[in-house]
């Protein structure tokens, strides 16, 4: 007969086999695991309907205050469960035991920076990180700026090293950046400080930035992610310095790299012709401003 149906005598019997053994009880040679059960690491078949006692008998005792993780660690080592951590939330849904998701509050809300008409310098101040590398040290170093969008002038600056981890651009070197540039500009604690713009940089959504600048009235506002026009002014300076300095030396040191720098943002400020500027450089621009002998304009970004 069996081969009439065309059926092995091994797949009948083994087939005859397994019926005699109640279906709970039947091994589970690998695949898929058997669903409404769970095993022990003894092997042993413990059913959903078991679990899910054991899961209230936990928030009944000292386990209260666990989320369905730390439920689905004690079902692991106090029961020996082998269980995952989707089906222990699932069964804990299922129980409706588990816990409101925690609402974060935000100490610092992000402002996004909006469009603006710039009449005047130390109204809106860009602040951006330009990163280069010192071939005869084999490491990288960082110039964070800050920038006046109205006369273009690099307000203050940070240049930093990098260490053998990572690099050492905190959010402290900003806050101290940001601080020497309102001390320079004679403006700190005054009612008419300028805005910062950055982007969504780890140093500028750090903590300690944040706080420095609510502390010191600062305004801080940060451009959408994918967005570099609109700190197109700092990014402008970065195209500049890497084309006519960084891009023509070849550092062999940190001391080579700092006072190459320095010497360049030197002159930069003080003697580079800036065409937006009347073909004045930040500096001349900033001196015939306040004496008025020229013509002041809008910068709208």
């Amino acid at each position: 007969m069996l081969r009439i149906v065309g059926i092995s005598e091994a797949t009948y019997y083994n087939r005859r086999k397994s019926e005699q053994v109640p279906k709970q009880e039947r091994e589970n040679k690998g695949g898929r695991p058997r669903p409404g059960y769970c095993r022990t690491q003894e092997g042993k078949l413990i059913s959903d309907e078991e679990i899910k006692e054991w899961l209230l008998e936990l928030v009944a005792g000292e386990e209260a205050a666990y989320g369905y993780r730390k439920l689905t660690l004690s079902l692991r080592r106090q029961r020996n469960l082998v269980i995952s951590f989707k089906k222990g939330y699932r069964l804990c849904k299922e129980l409706d035991i588990l816990e409101a998701a925690k609402c974060l509050r935000v100490k610092h809300p992000r402002r996004i920076a909006r469009n603006r008409e710039i009449t005047a310098p130390n109204q809106l101040w860009e602040m951006d990180i330009k990163y280069g590398y010192i071939r005869g040290e084999d490491r990288f170093f960082f110039l964070m700026g800050i920038l006046d969008v109205y006369d273009r002038s690099l307000v203050d600056y940070h240049i930093g090293l990098s260490c053998e981890i990572g690099l050492s651009c905190e959010g402290k070197h900003a806050a101290q950046t940001l601080e020497r540039a309102l001390w320079r500009r004679r403006i700190f604690g005054s009612s008419n400080e300028p805005v910062i713009r950055t982007d969504n940089g780890p140093q500028f959504i750090s903590h300690i930035f944040e706080t420095a600048c609510e502390s010191w009235g600062v305004e801080h506002e940060r451009i959408p992610p994918k967005t570099p026009n609109k700190n197109a002014h700092i990014e402008s300076f970065h195209s500049n310095l890497e084309r006519e300095c960084l891009s023509k030396h070849e550092f062999g040191s940190y001391a080579e790299a700092y006072e190459v720098i320095v010497n360049y943002l030197d002159f930069y400020n003080k003697r580079r012709y800036h065409d937006s500027l009347y073909d004045l450089s930040p500096e001349e621009f900033q001196e015939k401003l306040s004496k008025g002998e020229i013509k002041r304009f809008v910068v709208k970004v």
